[in-house]
């Protein structure tokens, strides 16, 4: 799970962060059955542990999870109004990018996307929009959030990526696979390791992660105002945009 690391340093990428578990729901009716879910017992970042994160240089732009500041030439104004589906943002993606829509989240959520065909909430998960296999699952385009607030919101993310968690739950034959947030409900479900981290957003602030490679979702536990998030899906240069200080 390669993070980029600020400019000022891993004490910023620290006091954004914390360090928890993920667990199987197995009680709450609001949630599908073996959804995952974090613990709640959240702990500071330890610079260790931060170190550990930080990306090392060369890492390709696919596996990288940035946070960021939208650049000038992004027209967030523009973008919001275009309907969902292929449009072009010029000057921040390498060719066509989906937008996904908004979602707006109310405080107190530990996690924040719903099934809409089950009605329910679907829990730490992989997202599916390229549907790539095991062996090129790493290739999958990211996604990028943008946090339009009025409050802030976290991003969980799990710290074993899919291709880990399609060795381990399909250990005879993971190469033939397509990681699905099934493997992720086996894994955790199995006790395997649980370990996770979420990063805070600030109204204006913006992630790039690779949602499709990596467990996640958005949350708003412990926080007191909604916050809505925009979302769109692409090919992102590292350089795309400007890293939150």
């Amino acid at each position: 799970m390669p993070i980029t690391v600020p400019p000022s340093g891993l004490a910023a990428l620290t006091a954004r962060g914390e360090q928890g578990t993920l667990r199987t729901e197995d009680r709450d009716p609001a949630y599908e059955p073996g959804a995952v879910v974090p613990t709640g017992q959240w702990a500071p970042l330890p610079p260790a542990t931060a170190r550990h994160l930080a990306a090392t240089p060369g890492t390709p732009a696919n596996l990288l999870t940035q946070l960021v500041s939208l650049p000038p030439a992004f027209d967030l104004e523009k973008a919001l109004a275009t309907p969902t589906g292929t449009t072009l943002l010029p000057g921040v993606a390498d060719g066509p990018v989906h937008f996904l829509g908004t979602v707006t989240s109310p405080p107190g959520q530990a996690t924040t996307t719903l099934n809409h065909l089950a009605g329910r909430q679907l829990g730490v998960h992989l997202d599916n929009f390229d549907r790539l296999p095991y062996p090129r699952r790493h290739l999958s385009r990211r996604r990028l959030c943008v946090n339009l607030g009025p409050g802030p919101r976290y991003l969980i993310l799990g710290r074993h990526d899919a291709q880990h968690i399609t060795r381990a739950v399909h250990p005879d034959d993971y190469t033939t696979r397509t990681p699905h947030t099934d493997d992720l409900r086996r894994y955790i479900d199995a006790g395997d390791d649980p370990a996770c981290i979420r990063l805070r957003l600030e109204p204006g602030d913006a992630y790039l992660a690779p949602t499709e490679l990596l467990p996640h979702d958005g949350s708003t536990a412990d926080l007191d105002q909604p916050s809505t998030a925009a979302f769109w899906l692409g090919t992102f240069p590292a350089d795309a945009f400007p890293a939150l200080g």
